[in-house]
């Protein structure tokens, strides 16, 4: 069988000599379908940093976690790799029998965050230095929140649970409605991929935002308490899980709840190179990879295996 292989790698190396192309134009591919946030670490340091150690091809997909879920669950993407934020994804997959386990690779918080070009920026600055409360800004006439979509991403749900958490923590009644408005307000959502560059560009004057992306793309912003930000898994029960909410969800009404903000990898049972993807968490969870998480602003991952 080894000498099979043999002769069947040196005729791949003769064919592709042939017909000019390099060893490494042959190299595998791993693909890795990720939430939109991580973008800066995926695209730009852990899938870069493998392929070179491993002599294959990255590609990097991202958007909001839920709708990658359901394109897999559907059988209309196929992926080495899916890292999800928040368990609520992997479980979609889990239920569909195409996920048997998946692995905490990092963590993080909600934030606000904000533009330094827009007309508010000082405004944000002096809330981020706790001065003024930070939903006071937001409240003001003109201000633009942008957030994601609750129904296909995990950000969109949680920024809204942030602020049914502060209403309780800061006794402020109706700041939900104040400030959001409907929890699916079509004037204030985008993608997950782009809000942050939005945000950047100063096309509004502030966001919801996960830390880590925060930090990757450099963006100032409002660091909120444990008992809003979702990043304590010891508050899930006794504190977290007091809120929830209902989505229409293909005509169905269907109610969520808070889940920690852990970033968990699994390896589809359809995955293309189940032995590739395998690695990839493999390599997210080592200690180089886990420098990069640090390194781009991500904590480290919380909580057990998901099965």
């Amino acid at each position: 069988m080894k000498h099979r292989h043999y002769q069947s790698s040196l005729a791949l190396i003769v064919a592709a000599s042939l017909l000019g192309l390099s060893p490494q134009a042959m190299a595998k591919d791993l693909h890795v379908a990720y939430a939109g946030s991580m973008g800066t670490v995926m695209d730009l340091h852990l899938g870069p940093a493998f392929a070179k150690a491993h002599s294959v091809h990255y590609q990097g997909e991202g958007q909001g976690a839920y709708g990658l879920a359901r394109l897999i669950a559907a059988h209309k993407l196929r992926t080495d790799v899916f890292v999800s934020i928040t368990p609520g994804p992997i479980e979609v997959l889990i239920k569909a029998g195409l996920v048997k386990k998946a692995f905490p690779v990092a963590s993080t918080a909600m934030c606000i965050a904000y533009s330094p070009n827009s007309p508010y920026a000082k405004d944000f600055k002096e809330a981020a230095e706790g001065k003024v409360p930070w939903y006071e800004i937001l409240k003001k006439p003109g201000v633009i929140f942008g957030r994601t979509d609750p129904k296909t991403d995990p950000q969109g749900q949680n920024i809204v649970f942030t602020f049914m958490l502060a209403e309780r923590y800061y006794h402020q009644p109706d700041l939900v409605n104040k400030i959001l408005g409907p929890v699916e307000n079509p004037r204030q959502i985008f993608t997950e991929a782009s809000l942050l560059s939005r945000l950047k560009s100063g096309q509004m004057a502030a966001s919801s935002g996960y830390l880590s992306a925060v930090k990757s793309l450099h963006l100032p912003y409002i660091t909120l308490p444990d008992q809003i930000n979702l990043s304590n898994p010891a508050m899930v029960k006794d504190w977290y899980s007091k809120v929830h909410f209902t989505l229409n969800v293909d005509g169905k009404p269907q109610t969520v709840h808070t889940q920690p903000l852990v970033f968990y990898a699994a390896v589809p049972v359809d995955a293309p190179d189940p032995k590739l993807g395998m690695a990839f968490i493999h390599f997210m969870t080592s200690p180089q990879g886990q420098t990069m998480f640090k390194e781009t602003g991500y904590n480290p991952p919380k909580g057990d295996v998901l099965k």
